[in-house]
């Protein structure tokens, strides 16, 4: 099988999981995989969260998904729990579906690790 057909099963199974446990099966978007994968890193589940915090959970997980590729490196928590993170280095300019490939990839690859996918 190669990588990319390996990909598209392992993104679709984390995709179906995530929208059985989170959205009723109805199909979760890219943008909420990545907010749900925020409020894991935070660990603050029982919080409700204004707009801007939502938008910092999304940069926690992006962070926390690039990290391994070597894009930034976890730096410390705040006084409120909230990881913080530094640039290593910058993203190359990509198109919108290198982009999505890239953070789907990333995603898998969590999830693997947490092993809520084989």
């Amino acid at each position: 099988m190669s990588r990319d057909e390996q990909l598209k099963l392992r993104w679709a199974e984390v995709e179906e999981k995530l929208s059985r446990q989170f959205a009723d099966g109805e199909k979760l978007e890219l943008d909420a995989i990545i907010y749900i994968i925020g409020l894991q890193e935070l660990g603050q589940l029982h919080r409700k969260y204004k707009k801007d915090h939502k938008l910092d959970l999304m940069h926690i997980a992006i962070c926390r998904l690039l990290e391994p590729y070597g894009y930034y490196e976890f730096e410390y928590y705040d006084d409120e729990g909230w990881p913080h993170y530094k640039v290593l280095e910058h993203l190359p300019t990509l198109r919108a579906g290198e982009q999505a490939v890239l953070m789907k990839e990333a995603i898998v690859q969590y999830f693997l690790e947490k092993e809520y996918i084989k």
